[in-house]
């Protein structure tokens, strides 16, 4: 059969009105009871737990009205701890089934009440951060989780219960179970692969106790030469190829050595050297002190040039015999032979055995040629040649100062700035030392005459003002130089829109003098600002079309847009108040910025 509803709104309306006169008249009755406490604890179910207890009269502290999910938030914001298992989904609530803590944390039970009861018979241990396994499932509760303490505090490191049991007496560490596991702890699994020592070869087979003597583990040699100190002996080596057995020997035999001079060296065996005997280079121990490479380590009492051209004997002589030497090839010297130096003889600059002696400036054997009186330094070749002295080559593009346009040597002559022969280095290359007649800056724009006037012509035509500090935009650029330079000291012209927009500004600085900050180049008249995004305050509704000069009236602080101002409602509306602040400066609560006279009340209902 259909219901009718509208039969039941009358009668719905009327139970709503009854239950709310009667929870008004139940307030009025316990009204002079209820001074000396809350009408929150009246109502409240029971006595809170004696944890609690501090609460009693401070329902908000875990309550939120109309919110029961704000509970939880309530809880965990005491219970630090519990919020950071939660949040990290560790422990035994981050890892539990998500639900309200009041399903199994009750209150209201009085204050010897227990505020959660643990079933030790039916608890998963696989919830927690540390599930039992092996042997530790017959464990009893109690020898790990110590009456009086919280059941999180229980130690998980295996050492905290088995320190009687570490035969090792600490010397390996707190970490029990990279060798021993739940199973039984006197079962156990090392895998050495995963230590320092890696066991391959021979050492695979080798008892434990043959390197891990009186059941000491930690700090045992890995050094080759700790084990076969007495196979050294025996090899006949006595220590002399210092404790690195692995660089001939391997793990495999230690009969059998591996050592190749030219794959395991730096250092090839050719000719003689093949037959030289180990010890005729290897005359104290090579890894501790290493082993020259150096020819002339050997053969120093053969040098005839007594170390002035180095250690590199390779250079001229060979391997196969010391009296035996190369032609040496100048080109792979420091001064290679070239033009009319090809056919000067040996003699002439090598006057005996110490080559190197022999100078390779020009000017030790041209200083009689040098016209220039030293002026230019020593460095003959950047203009003359080894074909010819006197055939020069001067390319002023390779010097630091290019000639180009009305510079270039057709119109400019040598002497217009270089007097004479002596006075060719250290010629000023600066525009200013001689242009500084044409300056009418006087000097105020520096000595870079080059940013505005060019080679061509000294003449500027037109300056690109977007290279200076104050480019031009919008109505700027159509402005007459003039108009803000009135004299050649460029410099002298203010950057600021107030040095010249003064008189254009109706605000009377009340919002500062950064015009800029409203104004635009574009034309004086348009000006923008966005309240909403360049201010901590939004402009909504009725504030849309309130004057600026209604809320900013006192002069802006120097830098500043504007003199600050409180943002609350009441800072304005204290006059429009007809409540005379009784309830508070928060206007918003119940008006709205549309239009004043506009009521909500906190149901949202206007």
């Amino acid at each position: 059969m259909p219901v009718n509803v509208a039969r039941y709104v009358p009668l719905c309306k009327s139970a709503r009105r009854a239950w709310q006169l009667f929870v008004f008249l139940l307030l009025v009755a316990f009204a002079p009871w209820s001074m000396g406490q809350g009408i929150e604890s009246i109502m409240a179910p029971g006595k809170l737990s004696r944890a609690h207890a501090k609460y009693e009269d401070d329902c908000a502290q875990c309550h939120v009205k109309f919110d029961r999910q704000g509970q939880d938030k309530r809880c965990l914001d005491c219970h630090k701890e519990t919020r950071v298992d939660v949040d990290a989904h560790t422990g035994f609530h981050g890892k539990m089934k998500p639900q309200t803590c009041r399903n199994c944390h009750t209150e209201h039970k009085g204050l010897d009440a227990r505020l959660y009861v643990l079933d030790k018979d039916r608890f998963d241990h696989k919830l927690t951060d540390y599930p039992l396994q092996g042997k530790h499932q017959k464990v009893l509760c109690d020898k790990c989780h110590v009456t009086g303490k919280l059941y999180r505090e229980a130690p998980s490191a295996c050492n905290t219960c088995h320190k009687k049991d570490d035969t090792h007496k600490g010397s390996l560490g707190p970490l029990c179970a990279d060798c021993h596991t739940d199973a039984s702890w006197k079962e156990t699994k090392f895998d050495h692969s995963k230590t320092h020592f890696e066991l391959t070869g021979k050492h695979a087979d080798v008892k434990c106790a043959e390197c891990h003597r009186d059941n000491i583990y930690k700090d045992t040699p890995e050094k080759c030469f700790a084990c076969h100190k007495k196979d050294d002996e025996k090899k006949g080596h006595k220590g002399i190829y210092g404790e690195k057995c692995e660089s001939c020997h391997g793990t495999k035999l230690w009969k059998t050595t591996t050592f190749r001079h030219d794959v395991d060296t730096k250092y090839v065996l050719n000719d003689k050297h093949r037959t030289a005997k180990c010890s005729a280079c290897h005359t104290t121990n090579p890894y501790r002190e290493k082993t020259s490479q150096a020819c002339v380590s050997c053969h120093r009492k053969d040098d005839k040039h007594k170390d002035s051209l180095g250690k590199k004997c390779e250079t001229c002589h060979s391997e196969k015999s010391w009296t035996e030497t190369l032609r040496f090839d100048h080109a792979k010297s420091d001064f290679p032979l070239l033009g009319k130096h090809l056919k000067t003889e040996c003699k002439s600059c090598h006057e005996g055995a110490m080559y190197k002696q022999a100078s390779k400036d020009c000017f030790a054997c041209h200083k009689k040629d040098d016209k220039h009186v030293a002026t230019l330094g020593q460095k003959c070749a950047d203009c003359h040649t080894a074909n010819d002295w006197k055939a020069t080559l001067i390319e002023h593009d390779k010097t630091r100062f290019k000639l180009k346009s009305a510079h270039a040597a057709q119109t400019v002559k040598c002497d217009a700035c270089h007097k004479d022969v002596k006075s060719f280095r250290d010629t000023p290359m600066l525009c200013i030392s001689c242009h500084k007649k044409h300056d009418k800056h006087e000097g105020q724009i520096g000595s870079k005459c080059e940013t505005c006037h060019s080679e061509k012509d000294w003449k500027v035509d037109r300056f690109d003002h977007n290279r200076a500090r104050f480019a031009l935009t919008g109505g700027h650029a159509l402005v007459v130089c003039k108009k803000c330079h009135e004299t050649p000291r460029f410099r002298d012209a203010r950057r600021d829109c107030v040095g010249c927009h003064l008189k254009e500004d109706k605000h009377k600085r009340v919002y500062g003098v950064q015009c800029e900050n409203c104004h635009n180049t574009r034309a004086w008249p348009l000006w923008d600002f966005a309240h909403d995004t360049r201010t901590h305050y939004k402009l909504e509704g009725a504030h849309r079309t309130v004057p600026c000069e209604k809320c900013h009236r006192d002069p802006a602080p120097a830098g500043k847009l504007a003199a600050p101002l409180a943002t609350t409602c009441y800072s304005c509306h204290r006059e429009s108040d007809p409540h005379d602040g009784k309830f508070g400066s928060r206007c918003q609560q119940c008006h709205v910025t549309q239009t004043w006279k506009k009521i909500v009340n906190r149901f949202g209902a206007s």
